[in-house]
């Protein structure tokens, strides 16, 4: 195949380079901030963006953020290429602190609590999920009866609480990057703005020499 690796990557390559990339995440934060600063529009249109962004990352729609974000920078006309952007605050490095924050707010919210007993550990709860979704899709063509427990457990403990639990944090941090970048990207941008007018100063100079060089050598001429 034309995109097929030509280098084969063992299973440990692969799970270390997605919770460590080999630019290292300073350098995928640093290309991050450098796209921001040039997107198009105001700053307060771009930071709304990112607003959509950041907010979306708090969200249990692991697989489909690029998608929420979309919707949610659409809802608050903010810009999308910021929202896409906006959800790398999301990474295997920060998904654990925001999925502890947001389950124990939305069960603190909703007045329930997350059930640690034998074999219902966070993970065993999504493996469970999972494999009662395979089995009852199996039931489908077969006569098998379907048995929904274990994705009610985990739409129950895990899925909505998730839900309810992530929209003021994401609320917050959303905020907090709002007014972080505001004033950033506007000093970029007055920055940026300096730099080419100074830069078409400097070209319509050489322009104005060079005309009146060739000025003088046709009135030398004459």
């Amino acid at each position: 195949m034309v995109f097929k690796r030509r280098d084969k990557r063992p299973i440990y390559q692969i799970v270390f380079d997605f919770f460590w990339p080999k630019g290292g995440w300073t350098r995928a934060f640093y290309y991050v901030r450098h796209r921001l600063r040039r997107l198009p529009g105001t700053p307060e249109f771009i930071a709304r963006g990112i607003w959509a962004g950041v907010f979306t990352t708090f969200t249990p729609f692991y697989g489909m953020h690029f998608v929420v974000a979309a919707l949610v920078s659409r809802v608050i006309n903010g810009n999308l290429l910021a929202a896409l952007l906006g959800t790398f605050f999301g990474n295997p490095l920060t998904y654990l602190p925001i999925g502890v924050i947001s389950l124990k707010t939305g069960h603190f919210l909703l007045g329930t609590q997350f059930d640690e007993g034998a074999h219902r550990s966070l993970v065993g709860k999504f493996a469970h999920a999972g494999l009662d979704l395979w089995r009852n899709v199996g039931a489908l063509f077969t006569d098998r009866d379907a048995d929904w427990t274990a994705l009610r457990l985990f739409w129950n403990e895990v899925f909505f609480p998730y839900l309810v639990g992530g929209i003021l944090p994401g609320i917050i941090a959303g905020t907090v990057a709002y007014y972080i970048s505001v004033p950033v990207i506007r000093a970029y941008q007055k920055r940026r703005t300096a730099k080419i007018q100074k830069k078409m100063a400097a070209l319509r100079e050489r322009a104005r020499q060079q005309a009146a060089l060739r000025a003088e050598e046709e009135n030398g001429r004459g």
